[in-house]
C-alpha cells in the first residue's frame, strides 16, 4: 500500500508541466519548510548518490535546486540563521551548538520566522528538531511562535527511545509524550496527520526538521535492508536514515495531494550543515572512525568552514510558479527569512536588520542570485567570508593560518592562494575585523566560563574584545 501511495505521488509531481514563472499568488501559498540533520551533499539521489531518494529526486526535477546554498557550519547555528534572518554571530549561537546540559537559547527578543507568519496569518507548526533553546520553557517551540510542536528539543536524540543520555526528549507541545516508534516516521506521519486535519481557514507553514541522518545511526530493519549490498555498516544504516526520511517526505506529500493543497505549497528543501567527516563533531554518540557522510567534491564536513561543512543540498519548488532547473549564485540560509516573507506577502516591521536577501525575483524570473558575500562564521577564534569567487578561511587563534581560494576554479579548496593576493587578504581580513566589532560574544563560551568560574549571568551585548586584534 506505501508503495503505491509513493508511485501515485511520483507520478504527480513529474506529470506537472514546466510552467513560466509567475507572480507571487494573491492567497498566501502553504510553506513546508524540510531540513535534514547532518546530510552530506552528495547523499541525494538528485547530486549523483546510489542512495534511494526519490520524493526528493522528484521535487529537484519539479523545482529548482540551489547551485550554491550555504548554511552555518553546525546545526544550532543554521537553525537559528533560518529563524531570523541573522547571522547568528549577532546574537552569540555562533560557536558549536547547545549542548544537553546548556540552559542558554535564542534570544527572546528576535521576531522569529514562525512569528512573522503567524502575525500574517499562518497556522503554524514544528515537526520534529528544535535545538534552539531548552533549559527554560521561554526558549521552546510553543513559545517563539508555533502553534503546534511535537518532537524533540535537543540535539540529539536515539533514534528509537527518543531520549538523550537516557533521559526523554520527546513533546507534544509542552507536553511530555511517551510513545514508540522511530522518530524520523513518526515525524512524517505526524505531518500528514497536521494536514488531514486543517480546515483551510488559513495558510500553513509547517518547518519539518528531520533528526536523519544525525548519528546515532539507527534506522528500521526494512529500511536497512534497502541497501544489503553496502558493506560498510555505518554507511547501510546512513543510506537507511535518509531513505527513511525520504518515504516520510513522501508521506507528506501524498496528504497534501489529497487535501488539494499541493498545487498552492512552497516546499524548501535544506540541510542544516555538510555531512560529518570528522568523529570530533559526530556529536554525543560513539561512532566509528569512518564516518559514511559523502559532501562529494568539496573539503571536509561538518563544524568546519570549508564548502564541505557548508555548501548544503538544497531546492525549492512551487507548482507553475517556478522554473525547473538549477539557482545560479549564492543563496545562504538568512535569505530564506525575507524571501518567505515576499512570497506569503508578510511585513517586515517587527524584525531586527536582516542579513537575507529577498531571493523572490530570482527564483521567480530564473535568474542568478544578486548575492556577492557570503559570512560563513564570525567567532572569537576566526572567521571565513567569500566576495564573489574569493574566500577567505582565517584562523586567528595561535599559531594563526590564512587561506585564500578562489571558489570558481578551486571549488575543493585545494590551492591556497593568499601568499599571491597579499591585498585581497588584507580586504577580506578587514571586513572580518568590521564585523567581529558587532559580534555578541558566543554564549556557549560565556556558559562554560560561568559555571567554571562563577561569572556574572551571560550577557548579550556586541563584543569589544577583538577591536584591536580582530577575530
Amino acid at each position: 500500500m506505501m508503495r503505491a501511495l509513493f508511485v501515485l505521488v511520483l507520478a504527480s509531481l513529474f506529470a506537472v508541466p514546466a510552467l513560466p514563472a509567475a507572480a507571487a499568488a494573491k492567497e498566501p501559498p502553504n510553506i513546508v519548510y524540510i531540513v535534514a540533520d547532518d546530510l552530506g551533499w552528495k547523499d541525494v539521489g538528485f547530486h549523483g548518490s546510489d542512495i534511494q531518494s526519490p520524493m526528493l529526486d522528484a521535487l529537484a526535477k519539479q523545482g529548482a535546486r540551489f547551485n550554491q546554498f550555504y548554511a552555518q557550519p553546525m546545526c544550532t547555528p543554521t537553525r537559528a540563521a533560518l529563524m531570523t534572518g541573522r547571522y547568528p554571530f549577532r546574537y552569540g549561537l555562533q560557536t558549536g551548538v547547545i549542548p544537553s546540559g546548556g540552559s542558554y537559547g535564542l534570544a527572546t527578543d528576535e521576531y522569529l520566522l514562525p512569528q512573522m507568519l503567524k502575525d500574517r496569518g499562518y497556522e503554524t507548526a514544528l515537526i520534529g528538531k528544535w535545538h534552539l533553546g531548552h533549559g527554560k520553557r521561554e526558549y521552546w517551540p510553543r513559545q517563539r511562535g508555533f502553534d503546534h510542536f511535537y518532537g524533540a528539543l535537543v540535539g540529539e536524540i536515539d533514534h528509537f527511545k527518543h531520549a538523550s543520555h537516557g533521559v526523554k526528549d520527546w513533546y507534544r507541545d509542552n507536553t511530555p509524550l511517551e510513545e514508540a516508534g522511530y522518530d524520523n516516521t513518526l515525524f512524517g506521519e505526524e505531518a500528514a496527520r497536521l494536514i488531514n486535519g486543517l480546515s483551510g481557514e488559513k495558510p500553513l507553514f509547517l518547518y519539518l526538521a528531520f533528526t536523519a541522518p544525525h548519528s546515532p545511526f539507527q534506522a528500521p530493519e526494512k529500511d536497512i535492508a534497502r541497501y544489503a549490498g553496502i558493506a560498510d555498516e555505518q554507511r547501510k544504516l546512513y543510506a537507511a536514515m535518509v531513505s527513511a526520511m525520504d518515504d516520510s517526505i513522501g508521506l507528506v506529500l501524498a496528504a497534501l495531494e489529497a487535501k488539494g493543497m499541493r498545487e498552492n505549497t512552497v516546499i524548501v528543501f535544506q540541510s542544516d550543515n555538510g555531512g560529518v567527516r570528522s568523529a570530533l563533531f559526530a556529536g554525543e554518540s560513539k561512532v566509528g572512525d569512518k564516518l559514511p557522510a559523502d559532501n562529494g567534491p568539496y573539503r571536509e564536513g561538518k563544524g568546519t568552514l570549508y564548502e564541505g561543512g557548508t555548501r548544503v543540498a538544497a531546492l525549492i519548488d512551487w507548482p507553475g510558479h517556478i522554473k525547473p532547473g538549477v539557482i545560479e549564485g549564492m543563496a545562504h540560509v538568512v535569505d530564506m527569512y525575507p524571501t518567505l516573507a515576499a512570497i506569503a506577502g508578510a511585513k517586515l516591521e517587527k524584525n531586527k536588520p536582516l542579513d537575507g536577501i529577498d531571493l523572490w525575483p530570482s527564483i521567480r524570473e530564473g535568474k542568478p542570485t544578486p548575492r556577492k558575500e557570503v559570512v560563513y562564521n564570525v567567532d572569537p577564534t576566526g572567521g571565513a567570508i567569500r566576495e564573489g569567487d574569493m574566500k577567505l578561511v582565517w584562523s586567528a587563534g595561535l599559531p594563526g593560518k590564512v587561506e585564500l581560494f578562489n571558489i570558481a576554479k578551486d571549488p575543493g579548496e585545494a590551492r591556497n592562494i593568499a601568499a599571491e593576493n597579499p591585498k585581497r587578504v588584507a580586504a577580506l581580513k578587514e571586513r572580518l575585523i568590521a564585523l567581529s566589532q558587532q559580534m555578541v560574544p558566543p554564549l556557549l563560551i560565556m556558559e562554560a566560563i560561568k559555571l567554571t568560574f562563577g561569572a556574572p549571568p551571560i550577557a548579550a551585548e556586541p563584543s569589544t574584545m577583538f577591536n584591536e586584534m580582530g577575530p
